[in-house]
């Protein structure tokens, strides 16, 4: 007979979850497999677009990338696996990727990033965008 401990669980329930988190890679293009995701929060207002990124255990110099191309802000990251031995762990490694849509109105050239315990923190200021549509009046003659 088969039992599930408490303890088997514990193992079993985190690996459910970096599966789940980790389906749409199986649809992904060709080599892009190994990126993995990362949690986000946004925040808009009348004057800044903040997006804040978990990443916690990296060297903002060297392990994290931004680039705003457009409407589109891109954050890379990588984590290396610097263990030496372990028996277990629910650390994830590897490279990671997201990609924001702006907001309207944001300026991607005035950009700020700061990185404090873990978190990414990515200002950008939002400019007054000019009226999508007007009305041109017709004169005669």
């Amino acid at each position: 007979m088969n039992v599930t401990t408490r303890h088997d669980l514990r193992r079993t329930v985190p690996d459910l979850i970096d599966w789940v988190e980790d389906l749409p890679n199986l649809f992904a293009r060709p080599g892009a497999a190994d990126l993995r995701p990362f949690r986000l929060e946004e925040h808009l207002d009348d004057e800044t677009y903040v997006l804040r990124a978990e990443l916690p255990g990296m060297d903002p110099e060297q392990d994290i990338a931004i680039e705003v191309v457009g409407d589109q802000l891109s954050i890379r990251a990588e984590r290396t696996d610097r263990r030496e031995e372990s028996d277990r762990s629910e650390f994830r490694y590897g490279r990671f990727h997201r990609v924001a849509v702006l907001p309207k109105g944001a300026d991607g050239t005035r950009a700020t990033a700061r990185y404090e315990a873990g978190i990414l923190e990515i200002t950008i200021p939002i400019v007054e965008s000019p009226p999508e549509s007007r009305t041109v009046p017709i004169t005669r003659g």
